[in-house]
């Protein structure tokens, strides 16, 4: 396994194990995360955060909240969502029961990817982990029963800077894996998608 290190606070060189293997996705910035598992009698093991291992692939590393959602359906949908500056977020997905189909889009205006999407399925089968980097915006949709959800936050949630737009806005041409079957009436009814509308970080 590859090897790292990093000072600590008092400057002293500590070493770590590197145990996850991080693969960039079509936008800069988001990544898919692979474990490296550890078997024996005793069952699997697995690093599930290493705010260095993160750091050394230029990921925010900063976990600030720790958010589980569990659905109990499939074709449950959440989003789009994501926060203005100064409250902007970075979010790391994985499922620990279930899978889902989650959509990023890139809404950072000076990004050469700027309104772009990219499509991941992650599922407790496969236990990678997705990255959304700050500056995204997210959703996703259930594609088993059961699902539970798993997220760490680089940003404290902000009510005022919380914003969203519809889950099937036409200037996107979004593929979902099925129309939803569950959804909050406040997702189904969020507005369409406005350029005009973001903040500059």
């Amino acid at each position: 396994m590859a090897r790292g290190s990093d000072r600590s606070p008092a400057g002293r060189s500590r070493r770590y194990t590197s145990m996850m293997k991080f693969s960039e996705l079509g936008l800069s910035g988001a990544w898919l995360i692979e474990p490296e598992p550890f078997s024996d009698e005793r069952g699997v093991f697995f690093r599930h955060f290493c705010a260095q291992e993160f750091a050394a692939h230029g990921l925010a590393s900063a976990a600030v909240q720790g958010n589980i959602s569990v659905n109990p359906h499939p074709g449950t949908l959440r989003g789009f969502h994501y926060q203005e500056p100064p409250f902007e977020e970075a979010k790391t997905l994985s499922c620990i029961t279930g899978s889902i189909y989650d959509i990023v889009v890139d809404l950072r205006l000076q990004s050469p990817t700027f309104m772009k999407w990219i499509a991941v399925e992650l599922s407790a089968q496969e236990p990678r982990s997705l990255h959304v980097p700050s500056g995204c915006a997210n959703a996703w949709m259930t594609t088993m029963p059961s699902t539970i959800v798993h997220y760490y936050m680089s940003e404290l949630y902000s009510p005022q800077a919380y914003r969203g737009f519809r889950y099937n806005d036409p200037a996107f041409s979004f593929r979902w894996p099925m129309e939803p079957k569950v959804i909050s009436e406040k997702d189904r009814h969020l507005p369409d998608f406005d350029p005009a509308t973001l903040t500059k970080a």
